[in-house]
């Protein structure tokens, strides 16, 4: 039985993404930090993504995984001329440098298989940026750098890694917005509407599928055809 590991399976696309590898018979495990997830059939570990300690102890407790899925993230979104430090910091810390403390510890136990499938969750805003979103951009936009490099690092050893960028999803995140600017956002998007969870979990499931085994440093975008 295969062995998934998925940050940030609380809620939202980590929560349907680690309950679709579960039904596929996976050997799932979820990390959060603050809402402990509320569904079954999964391994809950907590683990902030800000702390080695945290991560060292998460991968001893989990030990040599088949999957990895960079899904955990945050946003603290401000205008780029008031944005604090501070807040900059906290979203590329958990966004950005959490997924490469998750790669560079998942790789070593990789490595030794000679297999594995590293999946990064970025976002269109990774490809495009978006106003009021500077630091939250960076770390998508940085997690997409950071998926080819990975790519051409570990082909050899029979690993990809590779990037879905979602567009507009219905999950916590989105359902803050205001219906104004739901019907906005949907006005960009060919399809004409958001995203449900399940999409993004589908493809996170085909690319750590063997039908995608020929395919590594790539970024799938999800998101209905905004970003074309």
């Amino acid at each position: 039985m295969k062995k998934v590991l998925i940050t940030g399976g609380a809620t939202g696309i980590g929560k349907s993404t680690a309950m679709l590898f579960a039904q596929k018979g996976y050997d799932v495990f979820v990390t959060y930090n603050q809402t402990k997830p509320d569904f079954d059939g999964v391994t809950k570990i907590k683990c902030n993504l800000e702390n080695e300690e945290d991560i060292l102890n998460l991968f001893k407790t989990v030990g040599n995984i088949n999957i990895l899925v960079n899904n955990a993230g945050i946003t603290k979104d401000g205008l780029l001329m008031a944005m604090s430090e501070a807040d900059f910091d906290d979203v590329i810390d958990t966004n950005l440098k959490g997924c490469f403390q998750m790669i560079r510890f998942a790789s070593r136990r990789m490595m030794k298989q000679r297999y594995g499938r590293i999946i990064n969750v970025s976002s269109v805003s990774g490809v495009a940026g978006n106003a009021g979103q500077a630091n939250y951009c960076a770390s998508k936009a940085g997690m997409i750098g950071l998926t080819k490099s990975a790519a051409k690092e570990l082909a050899s050893r029979g690993i990809t890694c590779n990037a879905i960028a979602p567009g507009f999803v219905k999950t916590e995140m989105t359902d803050v917005l205001s219906d104004e600017v739901k019907e906005n956002a949907k006005k960009q998007i060919p399809l004409g509407r958001f995203a449900e969870p399940e999409d993004i979990a589908n493809a996170a499931v085909f690319l750590a599928s063997d039908k995608a085994a020929y395919i590594t440093g790539q970024v799938l975008l999800v998101d209905g055809g905004m970003v074309m």
